[in-house]
């Protein structure tokens, strides 16, 4: 008797919040239109009819819109999820290239789920689909993508997708204008002065959306920018760095430039373009906390104008610097504090209607933007809060950085419980706090134990200094991020809890 092949697992590439892996070796053209099929079903079918049924397949106009990124692969994942789609009776709205942010407009505006194909920042041999239901509202293993993964499965273990008897359509449309259209009408660039920005796309996504939102590419008036573009050819092979500007290394090209062109500020996107980090005209990083800071206050700003006392709420992960939440109680907000990632920013700005939030990694979340992520907008923030302010920009980002941060520091240990216990019974014998919101937060001890080491009674948090200790998800390390009053006390922190993290290595 033949023993039947075992059920198809997609586990390894539906991660937590997307799917993500090596084409053609760990998923290709076939897997792609079973997914299509899937997606179909899950976040467009089920969605309009929750009590599922056969007849779930016959409405017809129900629509998916799929954009895609410069990947070699992109397009032929493209078309074969498209068909998956049709087969159960769903028009699919093609906007062809955009970036993430611009596939978020897309479902927002057009009100229909969406689905981007882009690895982000990964090697060129990766690609991977990011989902949202309509209106850009997130999805995750535990409101849709699991059902999405299992559905994918059954349907390759049948052979492909059902097809019902009348397939929906396929049709094209171009977002790039109305997506420009709409940073512009929540940031005025109009009447700054004028700037000089170099932007580093790293042969991304950010190639086409630059020239389209900061530029005419679209066919949208002038602004008073002058962008230098590096690296702004759409090439998914990325053949001058990553693209993915957390590492320091890929920020070089963008930091000399800046410097021998005498500009004002760099700006540097990732693959998909959805995150953007800022370079100031000394070359130096700016903190994605500050920037964090920075936009929360020009939110903050906006909001009360409209309604001097509406009730103003700024979202933070933990391990944003904890000036953000500081200065977003000075100005009168309210700060809410969150895991790390990017599915508990926007649940915690759904819940609460928060106007921004922000991310050490440099997501960046607008209420006004359906809740979702865009790196352009928080770039436009920065390009406004320069254009308006006659100080460079190192000067006005000194105020949203006044601490030390160790940047996050990686540990490989063979067993990370006891790790994370050596750490805890240390620093509780000094009396310091803890919170396991996220791994393990460990704040200063106040009283006695700092002043007696000459600590500054104001730091972060009111305290000299903390850190969080975070066990990775996928790998056997754990991720530490330090801040101090200043450098010699983070870096004493630091170089401590490394110590003991790292005492059976």
């Amino acid at each position: 008797m033949t023993t039947p092949p075992p059920p198809t697992d997609l586990s390894h590439i539906v991660k937590a919040y997307d799917v993500r892996g090596v084409v053609p070796e760990q998923w290709d053209e076939r897997t792609a239109r079973a997914l299509g099929a899937a997606v179909a079903d899950v976040l467009v079918l089920e969605a309009a009819h929750p009590a599922g049924g056969a007849d779930r397949a016959a409405p017809r106009g129900r629509r998916l819109v799929v954009g895609h990124d410069m990947r070699p692969s992109s397009p032929g994942l493209v078309d074969a999820f498209a068909a998956g789609a049709q087969d159960r009776g769903v028009d699919v709205v093609l906007v062809g290239l955009c970036s993430t942010d611009g596939l978020y407009y897309a479902s927002g505006a057009l009100d229909a789920p969406g689905a981007m194909f882009t690895a982000s920042h990964n090697p060129a041999q990766y690609n991977g689909v990011k989902l949202c239901r309509a209106g850009a509202r997130p999805v995750s293993l535990d409101t849709g993508l699991a059902a999405v993964r299992d559905h994918a499965a059954a349907s390759l273990d049948a052979g492909g997708p059902e097809v019902v008897d009348e397939r929906g359509s396929r049709t094209e449309q171009d977002v790039m204008r109305g997506y420009g259209e709409h940073l512009r009408s929540l940031v005025d660039l109009s009447g700054a002065r004028p700037l000089t920005v170099v932007v580093d796309a790293g042969n991304g996504m950010a190639g086409l959306t630059v020239p389209a939102v900061l530029g005419e590419a679209a066919g949208l008036p002038a602004l008073p920018l002058d962008v230098r573009p590096l690296y702004f050819e759409l090439d998914g092979t990325f053949p001058n760095h990553e693209a993915n500007p957390l590492e320091p290394a890929n920020l070089v090209d963008l930091q000399r430039a800046v410097v021998e062109q005498g500009a004002d500020l760099g700006l540097a996107f990732d693959g998909d373009a959805d995150r953007c980090f800022v370079v100031d005209e000394r070359g130096d990083a700016v903190s994605p906390s500050a920037v964090t800071a920075l936009v929360a206050l020009r939110e903050i700003a906006r909001e009360r104008e409209a309604d001097p006392d509406a009730e103003v709420v700024v979202i933070h992960n933990l391990i944003t610097s904890r000036v953000v939440p500081e200065l977003v109680a000075d100005a009168g907000a309210t700060p809410v504090r969150t895991r790390v990632g990017h599915s508990y920013i926007k649940e915690e700005m759904a819940r609460t209607g928060a106007v921004f939030g922000g991310e050490h990694s440099a997501h960046y979340y607008f209420r006004a933007f359906w809740g979702a992520d865009t790196g352009m907008l928080a770039a436009m923030h920065v390009l406004a809060a320069c254009g308006e302010d006659e100080r460079p920009l190192s000067a006005l980002v000194a105020d949203y950085a006044p601490y030390a941060a160790s940047g996050e520091v990686n540990s490989v240990v063979d067993d990370v419980p006891a790790a994370v216990e050596r750490v805890r019974q240390a620093y509780a014998a000094r009396g310091a706090g803890f919170d396991d919101l996220d791994g393990m937060t460990v704040t200063a001890p106040v009283g006695s134990g700092d002043e007696e080491q000459g600590a500054p009674a104001r730091g972060p948090g009111g305290r000299a200094w903390w850190f969080n200790l975070r066990a990775s998800n996928t790998e056997p390390l754990l991720r530490l991020n330090v801040e101090g009053v200043d450098a010699a006390t983070m870096a004493a922190v630091r170089d401590e809890v490394l110590a003991l993290v790292r005492a059976d290595a």
